[in-house]
């Protein structure tokens, strides 16, 4: 196989091997001649083969890029200013593809209890007796328990210093509570008449109905409060055991298996559970609810048992105490201050993002529901209640069937997508043995760099470079999250000129491209951004403090679990202003009930693109990740790209 420049013995750019006395006799370190600048690190780790990790990234592989010895201009970082590299300290090695599935898996099941909540969870409260304006009131549970919740959580999770680890407690005792929590909401009817039936109650009457819809209103409130926390700790799972080179791959396959959550939940409306599995429950909520369980409490398990925690007792004491109310508010509001530009930039756009994505997620049913019944209800102008209820029934199954092609759509995109991005950050270099096969290079026993002809080396970096083939050069993650919101945008704009339900589903099944990046875009950038500086703090506590009265890390710098809620509180207060403004719209735009044409759910959608155009300007103002003038064509640099070098490049 050719390279563009292969060691070879006769090269004047060869670099030779020479002991480094701030080293052990089995550690060696290169040097170049003065045009090559800074060398690359190789050990001979007690005789055995060692390898050297390319910058070259690919979505699913661990790339390979035989150039690594190639000139660079002294404008450049070097290796050893870099925030990820630590130092002198060895990288940490790329994860598979096993590895991040696993490490990822939790969200899935994460996603199966959303899907079941928010998709079957309004029929049942209705079936209870609850009115249109109390569940209103009931949904804000989610959005409110994300703003409070996760920021919390993310506090106590960072100050957490139990040896199973920081996330693991919280995402166990979160499982634990969502399925206690999803089976006393599903048996509520149940549990409500065999407590009051007791005293000999009627199950008519309108106390036993009354407390069935209180009863119901506190378990949906315990549900959003148990999900919230097993998501804080799920998301701060992920971002804290996945390196940092591969944050953007760690976060594609939680979008992956988010989509493949979806689609089982979609897919659960269209079969008869209760024929299937009779022995779960006798209704539709409650067996939808026992597998929303199970699926939480396995893939939880599943991700704890494989993933191991770094223990939290080797970063010493946390920093502050646990928060008490007032505390927290005051802890909370101190983080926002502070948090990093970038992630504030990021956050700023997420909500505005879910301002615009708020209304088509809650109410596209009803909006293409409306376009199927608006012939047959002009033709039958005098409908019972119960008429109206029942092609409202059908229409609603209709819909459904737009929105699992929708999750499908996505799905793909989330498998597809990471494939023609480009990478923000290049594998960095590293003499672990972990990466030894993946190297065409290898040190031997006279302490000189040879290639290696390994059958399965070559293979991977075929496979490799074919997979780079398909990467967009100007297409960073930035700019196709800011082209997501452009096209969001064009999509509910089109509402204008749609009429007809099959129109409408066509546009739902688009809408799922940009949906796919909006569930891996953002996560994506705020992770590589805390992965960076989670890196930057370990290196500094392994090493001494150089600078008398420099503070240690941790006194001015928040963890993944608090800068993690800070951004969920990005995702819901936009949620709950968006059901204040939908409110407002349908207050001056709503038809009664059975009346046709009806338009103002559409208005509503227009309205979310009109959140994704300033979406997308605030994400235009994201610092970009990859224009640099080193970066170009057929190049990958070993520096953080969008910061400025030391030449004062861009």
């Amino acid at each position: 196989m050719a390279y563009d420049r292969p060691p070879s013995s006769s090269s004047s750019t060869e670099p030779t091997v020479t002991p480094n006395s701030s080293t052990s006799a089995h550690q060696y370190a290169t040097t170049e001649t003065p045009s090559q600048g800074p060398a690359s690190p190789v050990t001979d780790n007690k005789g055995e083969n060692e390898t050297i990790k390319s910058n070259e990234g690919s979505p699913l592989l661990s790339p390979v890029n035989p150039n690594f010895h190639n000139n660079r201009s002294q404008s450049e970082d070097s290796l050893d200013d870099l925030d990820w590299q630590g130092g002198e300290e060895e990288a940490e090695p790329s994860k598979s593809i096993f590895y991040l599935i696993i490490l990822t898996l939790s969200i899935g099941g994460l996603q199966i209890s959303w899907a079941t909540e928010l998709s079957n969870g309004s029929p049942y409260l209705q079936s209870l007796g609850m009115s249109k304006s109390l569940l209103s009131f009931v949904w804000i549970a989610g959005p409110l328990a994300g703003v409070l919740v996760q920021p919390y959580i993310g506090i106590r999770s960072d100050n957490c210093r139990l040896k199973w680890g920081k996330r693991i407690p919280f995402m166990v005792g979160g499982a634990l509570a969502t399925a206690f929590s999803f089976m006393c909401l599903a048996w509520t009817r149940e549990i409500v008449l065999g407590f009051l039936g007791l005293f000999g109650l009627d199950p008519e009457s309108s106390g036993v109905k009354s407390c069935s819809i209180v009863f119901a209103v506190i378990w949906v409130y315990a549900l959003d409060f148990a999900i919230n926390t097993v998501q804080a700790g799920i998301r701060a799972f992920i971002v804290d055991n996945a390196p940092l080179h591969q944050q953007e791959d760690a976060n594609a396959w939680a979008g992956r298996i988010t989509g493949v959550g979806n689609i089982l939940g979609y897919l659960s409306g269209y079969v008869h559970l209760p024929k299937h599995f009779p022995w779960l429950g006798y209704t539709q909520m409650q067996v939808l609810c026992a597998i929303a369980s199970i699926a939480i409490c396995s893939t939880v398990l599943i991700s704890v048992l494989y993933i191991r925690e770094r223990d939290p007792r080797l970063e010493g004491p946390p920093k502050a105490d646990n928060p008490g109310l007032i505390a927290f508010f005051s802890q909370t509001f101190r983080a926002a201050v502070r948090m990093p530009s970038q992630i504030r930039k990021v956050c700023i756009a997420q909500f505005f993002n879910w301002l615009g994505w708020f209304g088509f997620l809650f109410y596209q049913t009803t909006y293409i529901g409306q376009l199927k019944l608006n012939p047959y209800l002009a033709e039958h102008p005098d409908l019972t209640p119960d008429e109206i209820d029942n092609v409202w029934e059908d229409a609603t199954r209709y819909a459904t069937f737009a929105l699992f092609i929708f999750a499908i759509t996505s799905f793909v995109g989330n498998m597809l997508f990471p494939f023609f991005v480009k990478p923000t950050y290049g594998v960095p270099l590293t003499t672990s043995k972990s990466s030894s096969s993946l190297s065409p290079y290898t040190v031997n026993s006279n302490n000189t760099i040879h290639q290696s002809t390994r059958p399965s080396s070559t293979f991977h970096i075929r496979l490799n470079r074919a997979l780079s083939l398909l990467q967009v050069e100007w297409l960073t993650l930035r700019r196709a999250w800011l082209l997501s919101h452009l096209v969001f945008a064009l999509c509910m704009t089109s509402t204008f000129f749609i009429h007809s339900p099959t129109a409408a589903t066509v546009l739902t099944a688009f809408v799922g491209v940009p949906w796919a990046l909006s569930l891996w875009a953002p996560f994506a950038l705020i992770s590589a951004e805390i992965s960076k500086r989670d890196t930057e703090a370990r290196r500094r506590i392994r090493q001494p403090q150089d600078t008398p009265g420099e503070p240690m890390v941790g006194e001015n710098e928040d963890q993944a679990g608090v800068i993690l809620g800070l951004h969920n509180v990005a995702v819901s207060a936009p949620q709950i202003l968006a059901t204040l403004i939908s409110s407002v719209i349908f207050k001056l735009a709503q038809k009664p009930r059975g009346v046709p044409y009806d338009t103002s759910t559409g208005w509503v959608l227009r309205f979310g693109g009109l959140a994704a155009l300033a979406a997308a300007y605030f994400t235009y103002r994201i610092g970009e990740e990859g224009d640099t003038a080193n970066n170009r064509a057929g190049s990958r640099r070993y520096e953080r790209v969008g910061e400025e070098n030391s030449m004062g490049e861009v």
